[in-house]
């Protein structure tokens, strides 16, 4: 669900920018085995048994004195290729009409930019929870931890369905980390702590309330490569934030909020404000959904999700009078997807509206999307659904985006692609053409590059692929099969530009 802000002219997530106890596991025989550590139910002085705060002024210390030691420092260095035309947008008039593409030397210029922002040390062995947008892109990554030491980090995985990525820095030593909380436990009016560090003023503590929960923005996107897939039939971004009112600004991303024990509840990703700075409204994906994505993350190279398959509405009391519905709160099914979970043996319907998921209560779309975002394919479920004024309960096995129900493993070619660094696209009828006067059969267009492999070699967008290590390529699907088992070895690229076919640059790497 959409937000539509009156006052606030602006939703931005908080990355700086520059240009120039118990343990919970997920455990299967052939993946990595994650362990992050969970909270013990021992309440502190200031809590009553029954978990109440007590009586008496609020202290922030042991928050701030337990979390600021987990809390780093991020700096992300991206080189993003840019085109000529690119470049000169917006200039009054363009030389390059009457000189060419290559007047004065602008025909290709790798724009270097540094981004800000911070992570929370989630293991002892150096993994590290942050924002997708804070290291989006990025060509390389430094950490600095709250004892002023640097580290350069590897890129684990990245979910830009909830804005969550997991680096790992390597040292001969174990690192201080965080304990997971409950976020589901939070309550509104619960006091919180954010620590991160805006504008670089490193470990900055600010305090806060929570004003809201289950927030749903709409400001989080699919990746570009899910893009390309039907979004009518599966909804990837999750959303389901923590409002608080805490002092957060750019530079808080990915930094932790953390409740009066020093718990992490969730990570610090988005402001509303007029100005792009703190106006008292503050986001952070909860601990629940941080927990799960980063195992995935850690375990399988990529985010493990179960899916209803359905194309749904939420229901409010304009939505239950247009559409006859006997009920005002719920998820209005609207389609069934093809071999959706939802569907055949499972019995739910169009116009049956899901009230209740397992027996909780399910209201609005975040409520919904994380419920089900927080559960695996093969995860079976009790869905209760609203029809015709009778509530009726279904048996539900979540389906993965292939409509199986194992786990899908990051495939090697999808490795391989992020390390280019590039989005790609097939050629249309035109281009293709062009290139066959020529004698050239096709080939692989680059669309964008946003840091990698071949922004650091000069390659921008509008480049063509043609051949990789000497065999053709003609499509994207060519492209991914040629580099599926190519991770760690040298690759050599072949290629042009469409206007200048005669000019053919080779190139190779270690992907």
């Amino acid at each position: 669900m959409k937000y539509n802000w009156k006052v606030l002219a602006l939703v931005g997530i908080l990355s700086g920018a520059t240009t120039l106890a118990g343990y919970k596991m997920f455990v299967e025989s052939d993946s990595k085995e994650v362990i992050l550590k969970e909270a013990a139910d021992q309440p502190l002085a200031h809590f009553t048994s029954g978990g109440v705060m007590a009586a008496g002024p609020v202290d922030f210390t042991v928050a701030a004195e337990i979390s600021t030691p987990v809390v780093v420092h991020i700096r992300s260095t991206a080189i993003r290729q840019e085109s000529a035309r690119q470049q000169r947008q917006g200039w009054p008039f363009d030389m390059f009409d009457f000189f060419g593409d290559g007047f004065g030397g602008f025909e290709r210029a790798p724009r270097r930019s540094e981004g800000t922002g911070s992570g929370v040390i989630i293991t002892k062995d150096g993994y590290i929870v942050t924002n997708n947008h804070v290291i989006e892109g990025a060509t390389e990554i430094e950490v600095t931890l709250h004892d002023k030491s640097k580290y350069k980090a590897k890129l684990i995985g990245t979910d830009p369905s909830t804005d969550i990525a997991v680096i790992k820095v390597e040292a001969d030593k174990t690192f201080p980390f965080i304990v997971f909380g409950d976020s589901d436990a939070i309550r509104v009016g619960e006091w919180v702590v954010a620590v991160g560090n805006p504008f670089n003023l490193e470990s900055t503590v600010t305090a806060g309330i929570v004003s809201a929960k289950g927030r749903g923005l709409g400001i989080i996107g699919s990746s570009s490569r899910q893009r390309g897939q039907n979004q009518s039939q599966y909804n990837d971004a999750i959303e389901s934030f923590i409002q608080t009112d805490a002092v957060v600004n750019p530079g808080n991303s990915g930094g932790a909020l953390v409740n009066l024990k020093g718990e992490l509840v969730g990570i610090n990703t988005a402001i509303a404000s007029p100005t792009g700075s703190y106006a008292g409204y503050a986001f952070a994906v909860p601990s629940s959904i941080v927990k799960k994505v980063s195992t995935d993350l850690i375990k399988f190279g990529n985010p493990q999700r179960g899916y209803l398959g359905i194309i749904m509405q939420e229901v409010d009391s304009k939505v239950a009078e247009e559409k006859n519905l006997k009920v005002n709160s719920g998820i209005l099914v609207r389609e069934l997807a093809e071999n959706s979970s939802a569907a055949g043996e499972a019995g739910i319907k169009p116009g049956d509206v899901i009230v209740k998921i397992d027996g909780k209560k399910i209201e609005s779309t975040p409520e919904l999307t994380q419920t089900i975002g927080l559960l695996r394919p093969g995860d079976k479920i009790k869905v209760t659904v609203n029809r015709d004024g009778k509530e009726r309960e279904f048996n539900v096995t979540l389906k993965n985006k292939d409509g199986g129900s194992g786990v899908i493993k990051k495939e090697e070619s999808a490795v391989a692609l992020e390390a280019l660094g590039a989005e790609f696209a097939n050629l249309n009828d035109n281009e293709k053409k062009r290139l066959e006067r020529y004698n050239i059969k096709g080939g692989v267009k680059i669309t964008d590059v946003r840091g990698g492999k071949l922004a650091r070699v000069g390659v921008g967008p509008g480049f063509i692929i043609t051949k990789v290590n000497g065999k053709a390529v003609t499509s994207v699907k060519e492209l991914e099969k040629e580099l599926a088992d190519k991770v760690d070895t040298m690759v050599q690229f072949e290629g042009l530009e469409l206007d200048a076919p005669y000019d053919v640059y080779s190139f190779g790497f270690r992907l």
